[in-house]
């Protein structure tokens, strides 16, 4: 389609799921001519390579990251229910499984910190009869807040393919799992119905006069294309940085390559009805001996018989028998984003491994390993791992971006908090923590010094 007006009240640039979310809450709250402009389709380029999870389980300081996530859990469970859920929202939770005594108390202190942050209560779950078991469909179950068991007989009963030398178990319970592609197509075409409208075409350029927003410049097909408008939002993703030199703008972002798994379970050792779990501690791979001496054998493989760091995790995917599994064991930043993706060519084996330290039942499939399918992003994010919603210093520019891993999840009261920036509302009291203003603030920039928590999956 070509676009139907000269002038547009706002043209999102970006039609991953957050700039459709920003696009969505403009028509929403009254602009009617609001334009999605993106050379790809619709979230095709980051959002489908989701693990198209959700979660309340936010670190501080401060409480804004939970109250973003609550509010845009709230607005998912809103949709949900508008839909008849047809983006399948269901509130299994997060699992969290160690092996170390430690970690058990560390648990315990992490959910006291996101209880007092807005979380939900934690609850020490002595007595079977106290823990609720999640359903496996649905997401109106009321559960908040987090069950630590370090009972072995109720994590054992209740989680009997988890690790037999698992110690604690932490369940984040307002967590879970939707189809992210179902929900970003059901808010487009709500957009589209409330008169937004989605071009394919690439942002060149932005034009402005006295200091602010007149017009973008759109390549379409290789016809240039001036677009009249007072807003622009830059939600690019991985290509954020070279969009917002368009403004005369640097912003502090980096990309960071993931690369997710899935692969065949037929054997079900990852049940169906499983929660997103992650095993809490390092893990050295399990290697037969002759692998070993193979192994160590090269300079390009003696990393494999390393200690590798915690925060492999997985949950089954769709209706058949997959299972997804990601190990963000390698990750770097880099200023630009690369394509087509490299990876390391191990990742999938090591991938399993892992996650059979979590699941032995996946052992079975070392040998011969299914073949997996492979892919993944880039994480666009700031130093603090915190997103970027609000004005920038030209006037009529903005950015809704720099989602890094948890963009399914916040996208809903990110498009909100956006629309209100755009349109003068009042603001939630989070807002400020997410506004690019903050890095002009000597007091935010001291405290990036210290800052230690990414939050990150």
């Amino acid at each position: 389609m070509t676009p139907s007006y000269e002038k547009y009240d706002a043209v999102v640039c970006g039609a991953g799921i957050a700039g459709i979310a920003g696009a969505h809450a403009l028509t929403q709250i009254g602009l009617k001519r609001v334009l999605i402009a993106d050379p790809r389709p619709p979230l095709s380029l980051t959002s489908d390579k989701s693990t198209e999870c959700y979660s309340n389980w936010w670190p501080g300081p401060g409480d804004d990251m939970v109250a973003l996530m609550n509010r845009s859990i709230d607005l998912m469970e809103s949709h949900a229910k508008d839909s008849d859920n047809v983006f399948l929202l269901n509130r299994r939770g997060y699992l969290f499984a160690t092996a170390n005594p430690e970690m058990a108390d560390k648990f315990a202190l992490q959910a006291s910190e996101a209880e007092s942050l807005g979380a939900g209560p934690l609850r020490h779950i002595t007595n079977d009869a106290l823990y609720r078991p999640a359903s496996a469909h649905g997401f109106e179950n009321g559960l908040d807040g987090a069950d630590l068991i370090t009972d072995k007989d109720i994590i054992n009963a209740h989680f009997p393919y988890i690790n037999p030398e698992a110690v604690a178990v932490l369940h984040a319970r307002r967590c879970g799992s939707l189809s992210a592609q179902q929900m970003g197509m059901y808010l487009l075409e709500r957009t589209r119905e409330n008169g937004g409208e989605l071009f394919s075409a690439e942002l060149i350029g932005v034009e402005t006069s006295a200091g602010r927003v007149t017009s973008v410049v759109l390549e379409a097909a290789g016809d240039v294309i001036e677009i009249r408008t007072d807003n622009i939002v830059l939600s690019t993703g991985p290509y954020m940085k070279v969009c917002a030199a368009l403004l005369g703008i640097d912003l502090p972002v980096a990309v960071e390559k993931h690369i997710k798994i899935s692969l065949s379970d037929p054997y079900r050792a990852v049940p169906r009805e499983a929660p997103l779990i992650f095993w809490a501690d390092p893990i050295t791979l399990s290697w037969s001996n002759e692998e070993k001496e193979a192994l160590s054998q090269s300079d390009d493989t003696q990393y494999l018989l390393e200690e590798f760091p915690a925060g492999v995790h997985g949950r089954p995917v769709g209706a058949g028998d997959q299972v997804l599994m990601y190990w963000p064991y390698d990750c770097e930043l880099n200023k630009d984003p690369i394509f087509p993706l490299e990876w390391d060519p191990y990742l999938p084996d090591i991938t399993l491994r892992g996650m059979a330290r979590l699941v032995p039942g996946l052992e079975r499939y070392f040998d011969p390993m299914p073949k997996p399918y492979v892919d993944g992003g880039y994480y666009t994010k700031t130093q603090e791992n915190r997103p970027l919603i609000g004005p920038l210093r030209v006037s009529g520019a903005y950015v809704c971006a720099a989602f890094s891993g948890f963009g399914i999840m916040a996208s809903c009261a990110s498009g909100e908090l956006l629309a209100k920036h755009i349109t003068g509302d009042l603001l939630p009291h989070y807002a400020n923590a997410f506004n690019p203003a903050r890095y002009s603030d000597p007091e935010y920039c001291k405290l990036l010094e210290t800052w230690d928590s990414s939050g990150q999956l």
